[in-house]
């Protein structure tokens, strides 16, 4: 990893982590979030997007639904889905008859599961080749999904806002996801910004808590 060799940094993001979880005094274990304001052209038309399996996982339950053939319900089933189908899942989508976090779709069924876009688009669950939710390869995709991969893009403000952990997490483990998801977004530099800083400026908190604001350049 580029920065974790700073030490400067990286003994200043730690003590954020320890102000965090000193300050804490819910019950639940609260989320560590990150907001990173990227430093982009024209933030309204730029998007940066992706998907990271974080080293130190959050293991967040998500109710996985799969568009999918028949052939296919089994394997689905078996790597962790909450409800498989086509167009009886159709029909429960469209009539608000099931709770879902996520939706993943065969490519073969992409021409039903359109027709769900004006459901499925607001949300941010619209099936999408760029976030590996349209696939063939069902059991890896569900897999990575349940051990705590995510979808990550820019808002309309150019910021990028995900957890990188819990409250419980060590700092080694919280500071090995932080730079892992800095190092994966630099390598979207080069699409955008060549002789100006890439990241903007970037804010820790927990879910209930203070934002502390790291001067990463």
């Amino acid at each position: 990893m580029k920065y974790i060799k700073n030490n400067k940094l990286k003994n200043k993001i730690i003590k954020i982590f320890d102000k965090i979880k000193k300050k804490s005094k819910n019950k639940f274990n609260e989320s560590i979030d990150i907001a990173i304001n990227l430093n982009l052209n024209n933030k309204s038309n730029e998007n940066i997007y992706g998907t990271i399996l974080f080293p130190y996982s959050l293991n967040i339950k998500k109710k996985i639904v799969v568009f999918t053939n028949k052939s296919n319900f089994k394997i689905a089933y078996d790597s962790g889905a909450f409800f498989v189908g086509n167009n009886d899942l159709f029909n429960k989508i469209k009539n608000n008859e099931i709770k879902y976090d996520l939706v993943i779709c065969t490519p073969d069924l992409i021409n039903l599961v359109s027709k769900l876009g004006y459901i499925l688009g607001p949300k941010g669950l619209m099936p999408n080749l760029k976030f590996n939710t349209i696939t063939n390869n069902i059991k890896k995709t569900i897999f990575e999904f349940i051990k705590g991969k995510k979808i990550y893009k820019t808002d309309k403000y150019g910021i990028i806002h995900l957890s990188i952990g819990k409250i419980n997490f060590s700092n080694k483990k919280l500071l090995c996801n932080f730079f892992y998801l800095i190092d994966l977004l630099l390598l979207h530099k080069f699409n955008y910004m060549k002789n100006i800083s890439f990241i903007d400026k970037i804010s820790l908190s927990s879910t209930m808590g203070n934002s502390y604001f790291i001067n990463f350049n």
